[in-house]
């Protein structure tokens, strides 16, 4: 169950590296009007939305790379707070302006992510021990 343990923790070091750049190309793409490798903005988005949209999934990489490198015993409530917030965007974005593409199916399976993730940063031994908590 360890190296269960390891191998997730590593995956999400991964994750968290993909969220970030995906966030910062977003933000360079929102402000700049330039694509660099594939459109990212969602044209049934309000402005202020997709700044957000962006801030938050930036925030969740950085963060918990921050988080996992400076081994920040916080970094569990900190992502918890992240990731509810991401999970409610997710739910306006999904009910309110998506109409093609993305269903509940798809929001479900996100926020059981965010339950998924969350549960192991509070409960795995290999991160409370990497945490000091």
């Amino acid at each position: 169950m360890k190296i269960v343990s390891l191998v997730f923790s590593y995956l999400l070091v991964l994750g968290a590296v993909v969220m970030s750049a995906w966030g910062i190309l977003g933000f360079f793409e929102y402000f700049t009007g330039t694509t660099l490798l594939i459109p990212l903005q969602n044209p049934e988005f309000p402005s202020g939305t997709q700044f957000l949209h962006w801030l938050l999934i930036t925030a969740a990489g950085v963060t918990f790379l921050a988080g996992y490198f400076l081994r920040w015993k916080l970094l569990p409530f900190a992502m918890l707070v992240i990731y509810a917030m991401l999970a409610t965007l997710c739910a306006v974005q999904t009910f309110d302006f998506i109409t093609e593409g993305w269903g509940v199916g798809d929001f479900a399976r996100e926020v059981a992510w965010y339950i998924i993730i969350t549960t192991y940063l509070f409960k795995s031994q290999r991160m409370r021990e990497r945490l000091n908590r």
